[in-house]
This record gives C-alpha cells, sequence and structure tokens, in this order.
C-alpha cells in the first residue's frame, strides 16, 4: 500500500519563512486546529524578511466548518478578504 506516510516526517513549516507572495490564513477561533494556523504563522514570520504581506486572520467564535458557507452567523469577513486580495494581488 501506498500512501502519505512518507510525509509524515516532513519538516513542513521548516522553510515557509521564505515565501514571498502574500499568504492569508484564516481560522475560525474555536476550531480544534486553530493551533495548526498560529504555527504556520508563527513559523511563516520568524526571522523572514518577507512579513509585511502576511495575516493570520483569526474570527472569532467560529468553528472550521463556520467558513465554509458562514454557517448562518455571516462569519466569513468578506471585507477583510476584499481588502488583503486587493492590496496584495495587483
Amino acid at each position: 500500500m501506498i500512501g502519505c506516510e512518507s510525509f509524515l516526517n516532513q519538516p513542513i513549516l521548516k522553510y515557509s519563512n521564505e515565501i514571498r507572495s502574500a499568504v492569508l490564513i484564516m481560522h475560525g477561533e474555536k476550531a480544534h486546529s486553530c493551533y495548526f494556523s498560529k504555527d504556520a504563522y508563527a513559523a511563516m514570520t520568524k526571522d523572514s524578511k518577507y512579513t509585511d504581506n502576511k495575516e493570520l486572520l483569526i474570527i472569532p467564535d467560529a468553528v472550521h466548518t463556520d467558513l465554509y458557507d458562514g454557517g448562518g452567523k455571516n462569519a466569513i469577513p468578506f471585507d477583510k478578504l476584499e481588502r488583503f486580495f486587493t492590496e496584495h494581488l495587483k
């Protein structure tokens, strides 16, 4: 059986601080995996000279699925998404 096991020991965030492109990480505050977005953002900005186009957007009181369609809470911050894309996708 061939699977993804070979990637389990890969340091996937090791070189993330070399990313030059704009990156927006958006996550619900109450999502069980929110820690990963925080860790990824920290790794991406630590000792990096490319931090001015990186953003971590934590949505208060939102779980992971609230960000698929708003979850009836209007959780998706379209104004912030528009601002980020307008500023960084030129």
